[in-house]
């Protein structure tokens, strides 16, 4: 009984400790099992039982949601300054929009589950909206900023903006779609601008950050779907969104061994849903299209997409395992 009441006193602190370091990072899971759920189930027409994959792999991502959730809400209550540095740490600021985004895409995957989906809907894009200007004005006040910590992660609260139109337009929210749209395209640009500067002339990423390099895609990948939901066809500027995409995808292919060598890190996640997003624009793509050649991309895409996350997911588990993840950084 003593030995009982010995270990749990040593677990406590053990558990409040992990729950401290819990990294909002870890909402990229979502966003990345979301985007793949949403890749089998657009392409379920055309690949057998890949829309009974996609509700699966979304109900796994909408229970985690929940977890991570009432996790994050816990550390939030008990350990308010572990919040307030992730808020002040120049990267992983950026990663607060991964909650709205995973809300949003949430709603994209169950819209057909109609006040569910608006509510969803409704509480990602005000969330995010808010969590893009507390990051910009992050950005514009800043007194911590180095071009060491620019990386391709500052696209995220960008991006999110972008996904609003997809879920917008099917809700009749046309011109609030197109605000959010506006937003994302305009400092997309800007950011790019910004980030590839510090990729080409400063020094390289760090190991920890390299994986983020794929993060890329995702702009002109998501941009793409949006853009043609807004406008209802295929022009010159979506084909532009599209091509650009699949340009930087044959870029990171080629220099995929730089990938391969690296050990997995939880920022590994971020190869996840810029994949994601690519598979579901090629669909889409094909789709408006009608080109053959494109639609077996996305075959092609969704199986090296479902490769990818299984990796991922099994290095994630080991790494939870080794008690590797939630220690302080």
């Amino acid at each position: 009984m003593s030995s009982t009441i010995e270990s749990t006193s040593v677990q406590q602190p053990l558990v409040a400790q992990r729950l401290a370091n819990l990294p909002v990072t870890l909402f990229a899971m979502v966003m990345g099992l979301t985007g793949m759920a949403i890749a089998w189930d657009r392409l379920g027409d055309i690949v057998n039982g890949g829309k009974a994959i996609g509700l699966l792999i979304a109900s796994i991502a909408s229970l985690l949601m929940v977890i991570l959730l009432i996790a994050y809400l816990a550390k939030l209550m008990l350990h308010r300054a572990h919040v307030a540095e992730e808020l002040k740490h120049p990267i992983r600021i950026n990663f607060f929009p991964t909650i709205s985004i995973s809300l949003l895409l949430l709603s994209v995957y169950w819209q057909n589950l109609g006040a569910f989906a608006l509510i969803l809907f409704v509480t990602g894009a005000t969330l995010h909206l808010l969590a893009t200007l507390l990051v910009m004005s992050s950005w514009l006040h800043h007194s911590h900023y180095q071009i060491g910590h620019l990386n391709p992660g500052w696209f995220i609260p960008v991006v999110g903006n972008i996904i609003v139109p997809i879920n917008g337009v099917h809700f009749g929210f046309m011109e609030i779609s197109w605000f959010f749209f506006s937003i994302g395209i305009v400092y997309w640009l800007v950011l790019l601008t910004v980030v590839m500067n510090r990729l080409i002339i400063h020094e390289a990423l760090p190991p920890k950050l390299t994986p983020m390099m794929f993060i890329l895609l995702a702009p002109p990948s998501v941009g793409f779907i949006s853009y043609t939901f807004l406008t209802t066809g295929l022009d010159a500027f979506a084909h532009i969104l599209y091509y650009s995409a699949l340009f930087i995808a044959l870029l990171l292919a080629v220099n995929s061994p730089r990938f391969w060598k690296l050990p997995f890190f939880v920022s590994s996640w971020a190869y996840s849903f810029p994949l994601a997003a690519l598979t579901i624009a090629s669909t889409h793509f094909a789709h408006l299209s009608g080109q053959v050649s494109i639609q077996y991309l996305a075959v092609a895409l969704l199986i090296v997409l479902s490769a990818v996350i299984l990796w991922l997911v099994i290095r994630t588990l080991i790494a939870a395992f080794q008690r590797q993840i939630c220690v302080p950084e």
